[in-house]
């Protein structure tokens, strides 16, 4: 399937900020992300021609053992299932997918790993052909921040542990001061584009099904009797 201009809005959940390319090929990609805020983040930095945004609407479901009729129903489900355009479960065609990768964009937190796992126990309930395909990555944003009096450099981290190794190291140069981002909404816009958004800066993972299915047999290993 070639490159398509879309300008038809209709069956377009509200909440989607699109992008003016689809199909196939098109380079188009779709950013999840956590809230209106993050969004407006992200839409401020994305490249508008090939770069979606569509912010979920509350905490995802645990799609695996909800019904068909609660997922398509669901307040984020149902839109994000309606800007991809390939149906669900028995319905689904890879073919009709709007975007060539779903960027699974969380807050960098507790909550957003666990709205990441929940994204991916989606996609590998209803739509597995998506992740079959490597159609869907996961985007590292950045944990934290630290910076040493009188340097003008910000050095980034991506976990707490990354965090406290690097504060450590830069005490040797001076007085070091630690921010935790609380969110994508509190972080930098251009530390957002470079290190989230730009293909050629971001850092992310492509996730399939065998490291879904892993995700599944760990969660399940730690599941109280």
């Amino acid at each position: 399937m070639g490159v398509r201009i879309s300008h038809d809005r209709y069956g377009i959940p509200a909440k989607l900020d699109d992008a003016a390319v689809h199909g196939g090929g098109s380079g188009a990609e779709l950013f999840v992300v956590e809230g209106d805020s993050a969004a407006a983040s992200v839409s401020r930095v994305r490249d508008p021609r090939f770069q979606a945004v569509l912010p979920m609407q509350g905490k995802p479901l645990n799609a695996v053992k909800a019904s068909r009729q609660k997922v398509v129903s669901h307040a984020f489900f149902g839109p994000l299932i309606a800007a991809l355009g390939t149906g669900i479960d028995a319905d689904f065609r890879l073919g009709g997918l709007r975007y060539d990768r779903v960027l699974l964009l969380m807050d960098p937190d507790a909550d957003g790993i666990h709205c990441g796992v929940l994204m991916l126990l989606f996609f590998h309930r209803w739509m597995r052909p998506v992740l079959e395909a490597g159609r869907i990555e996961i985007v590292r944003a950045p944990w934290g921040e630290v910076s040493v009096a009188g340097d003008p450099t910000v050095h980034l981290a991506r976990s707490e542990p990354e965090l406290t190794a690097l504060a450590g190291r830069l005490q040797e140069s001076g007085a070091t001061t630690v921010r935790r981002y609380r969110g994508l909404a509190g972080i930098e816009a251009a530390v957002i584009r470079d290190t989230c958004v730009v293909p050629a800066t971001r850092r992310a993972e492509r996730v399939g099904v065998a490291e879904v299915e892993a995700m599944i047999a760990m969660l399940a290993a730690i599941e109280p009797a």
